[in-house]
């Protein structure tokens, strides 16, 4: 028997935590890890109590946005930002932690992951803008790449 390492692992349940996604263009899971021990988890979505795009459609197909502009316009709460919410409604600090996520953050989320003083962000697939690079860099935020 071959035993999984973390990264693997952390990934896969951020694959699973995407199915709860109610996004029509993209499905996004992050978990967010201090100490190997899960602290929270986020999907994309809209915010809680509200009607998603599954009920209403996508606001940005129907005005034909192209992936990684004008977010302002989505109803969806990102799935980093998610679990960044998430672990502040609890009072769990993610300062130190890795955030894994099924794809690489808009720059949005990446000024939240480095604010919230997350340290390492684990990466499945690449998103369609990377500025989040240049500034991780600057911040000292460790990059890893998992598919």
């Amino acid at each position: 028997m071959q035993r999984i390492e973390w990264d693997e692992y952390f990934m896969k349940i951020a694959r699973v935590v995407s199915e709860r996604s109610t996004c029509l263009r993209r499905q996004i899971g992050a978990v967010i890890t201090v100490g190997n021990q899960i602290v929270s988890t986020g999907y994309n979505g809209a915010c809680s109590k509200v009607d998603d795009c599954m009920k209403l459609g996508c606001l940005r197909n129907e005005q034909n946005i192209p992936s990684g502009e004008r977010h302002e316009v989505c109803r969806a709460v990102h799935a980093e930002q998610n679990a960044i919410i998430q672990a502040a409604i609890k009072g769990v600090s993610v300062k130190g932690g890795t955030i894994y996520c099924t794809q690489s953050p808009c720059i949005l989320c990446a000024k939240m992951i480095v604010n919230a003083q997350i340290k390492r962000c684990v990466v499945a697939a690449e998103y369609s803008e990377s500025k989040y690079v240049g500034l991780f860099d600057a911040a000292g935020v460790d990059v890893g790449y998992l598919n």
